[in-house]
């Protein structure tokens, strides 16, 4: 990634062939449009070129006469009459420029597609990538900072890409023919001309350093912010009920503002760079009238000579200007463009390895076999795990919050991969299987269900994309949850506030026992379903979870003993160590921390009874 400390304008050029290159894949497919619309963009070049001779032949010709002795040299306009030479060459004016505006139009109408086009095909790649990064990654990254990234960063891409840099290419390209045409029309005014160039470029080198820099520290600020925002919206419930609001709203603030000084820096700096470029202009053009009045007053040149070169010394001029014009743009595309290329260059660490195969209909024993794992170095968070489930079996872990329990159902699903050691499914590790087909034969019905804000059919269909209308009302039934579904405004075709919130907690819970139980998975795994549930719902939950789990391979994380008794197996797991494992009635035998955490409960549970 180019870094601010280069160069000046030099600085921005490894970004943005760093990002032409990445997307290159993506531009190619409009080649053909790009290339319509940058030979209109020529085209209106050269026709803006041609807009002076007109006036340079009525100069010399109808106007000043004598300053021309020799005709023309174009056959039909030298036998004209002066009238009709000056109709015919005003009208020549209006024909240049109509087709410079049918050129003009083209261009910007084809470049706008193919960046429109172009930005589509980068926001979706962008968004495909992010959904396939793994936990890890999102554990760290702000989904603000991101959601940033997906939206505003892609849409200050189309300026790089396409809307300046091909302009700019194109008016620098002509500018070296213009030089080369100023110097054949008088070589000394050429000269005169281009001698202000270097002042021009130091001067654009030192500017766009400093507006580069802080267009990053922007960028930065506005990702803090979205991630703010969205953090706090997120959890409104929380920021209101801990009064939370004025905290968060200092947050906002202080970036807001920064952002603002920065936007207001970068700005002043770049109309700074666009005023020095308009008085290098005047410069220019001023010692070229100078010296080229003299030169005319000694006939050396004549009037529209002169007119044609101070009119191309101004044409000359626009890359100048339209670099100046688009400097702080450019920089802002450059550092957004950056952030993107940053996501995007990521490596997911969980990924199909090479060889990978389509995992087949799984019977379901699983085995670890002496796992580890940590997600930062010398934090260990499971330590040599080795146990076996059988097909069909039940096994509950417990123990304390931060043992480590969730964890190990993540490594079954490959949310992340251990370590030391291997998980074997039928006896196969599962990174020999497509991660796609391997999370296809899990199901998984969590604590707090994430529901999304789409049709009830929807989010029970997300479980199996392909199941039918039967098949969703099947799953619901066992899930029991299609008596309070038909009670709904539209049945089946409510729509659900996002994250479900429309719904009570139990409801919620039972469409998510009921998307696990439409993918009809050899292997289950919950984990804290009916924490938090009132009696009535807990009972309905844990009715539809014994249909769920019947004859499927199961893994419970619960912190409620009641469940876990008639479990085939129970791994006590404390500090990412299986430290007790067998069934109730052998735990309860050996009198060790499980048997203990188990006769609490039942005392708090004899307790409350009591108390009732």
């Amino acid at each position: 990634m180019a870094r601010p400390d280069r160069k000046s304008l030099r600085a921005a050029l490894p970004g943005i062939v760093r990002i032409l290159r990445r997307f290159s894949p993506q531009i190619r497919q409009q080649k053909n449009l790009l290339v319509v619309s940058f030979v209109a963009l020529i085209a209106e070049i050269f026709l803006h070129l041609l807009e002076p001779w007109p006036l340079k032949f009525i100069f010399d010709y109808i106007l000043l006469p004598g300053f021309k002795t020799q005709p023309l040299g174009i056959p039909f306009l030298d036998e004209l009459s002066p009238f009709a030479l000056l109709t015919t060459l005003t009208l020549g004016l209006v024909a240049i420029a109509a087709l410079r505006a049918t050129a003009a139009y083209f261009s910007v109408v084809g470049m706008s597609l193919a960046a429109t086009n172009i930005l589509t095909e980068i926001r979706a790649d962008l968004y495909s990538h992010l959904q396939r990064l793994s936990l890890s990654f999102h554990h760290k990254a702000k989904s603000g900072d991101l959601i940033t990234r997906v939206t505003s960063d892609i849409d200050r891409l189309r300026e790089v890409t396409v809307m300046a840099v091909m302009p700019l290419l194109a008016h620098s390209l002509t500018l070296v023919g213009m030089i080369a045409v100023m110097f054949w029309l008088h070589w000394e005014l050429a000269l005169i001309a281009i001698a202000v160039f270097p002042l021009f470029i130091f001067s654009t080198m030192r500017l766009t350093k400093r507006i580069r820099q802080v267009v990053r520290q922007q960028r930065q600020r506005e990702g803090a912010m979205a991630a703010t925002a969205a953090e706090s919206i997120g959890a409104i419930k929380i920021v209101q009920a801990l009064s939370l609001q004025d905290m968060l709203e200092n947050t906002f603030f202080s970036h807001n503002r920064q952002s603002l000084k920065d936007s207001a820096k970068a700005q002043r700096l770049a109309a700074g760079l666009e005023r020095m470029v308009e008085l290098l202009v005047g410069v220019s053009i001023a010692l070229v009238l100078w010296r080229g009045v003299q030169l005319v007053l000694r006939q050396s040149l004549t009037p529209g000579d002169l007119l044609v070169f101070v009119n191309y010394l101004r044409i000359a001029f626009k890359p100048m200007r339209q670099l100046a014009k688009y400097t702080g743009q450019i920089a802002k595309a450059t550092a957004s463009g950056e952030r993107v290329l940053d996501v995007l260059d990521i490596v997911p660490d969980i990924r199909d390895a090479r060889g990978a195969i389509e995992a087949p209909p799984l019977k379901g024993t699983v085995q670890f076999k002496n796992v580890s794992f940590a997600y930062e170095q010398n934090k260990s968070i499971l330590k040599d795990l080795s146990f076996v489930v059988y097909s069909g079996q039940h096994v509950a872990l417990v123990g304390p919050s931060g043992g480590g329990k969730s964890t190990l159902v993540s490594l079954l699903l490959r949310l992340y991969d251990p370590l030391e050691g291997k998980i074997l499914i039928d006896a196969h590790d599962i990174r020999e299987y497509k991660l796609h087909s391997l999370r296809q034969q899990i199901s998984v019905v969590l604590q707090d269900s994430i529901l999304f804000a789409a049709s009830v059919k929807d989010n029970i269909a997300y479980g199996c994309l392909q199941a039918s209308d039967q098949e969703i009302e099947q799953a619901a039934r066992l899930a029991n949850a299609h008596n309070f579904i038909m009670a709904l405004p539209q049945g089946y075709d409510t729509i659900l506030g996002e994250r479900g919130a429309t719904l009570s907690g139990g409801q919620r819970q039972r469409i998510a026992i009921a998307r696990a139980a439409v993918r009809q998975a050899p292997i289950v795994i919950l984990d804290e379903p009916t924490t938090g549930l009132d009696q009535e719902n807990e009972h309905a939950v844990n009715e539809a979870l014994e249909r769920l789990t019947k004859g499927r391979t199961t893994f419970l994380i619960s912190h409620n003993l009641k469940p876990v008794v008639q479990a085939d197996l129970i791994l006590y797991i404390e500090g990412g160590k299986i430290l007790e494992k067998g069934t109730h009635i052998e735990l309860i035998r050996l009198g060790g921390r499980y048997a203990a955490m188990y006769a609490l409960q039942s005392t708090e549970g004899n307790g409350l009874m009591a108390m009732r």
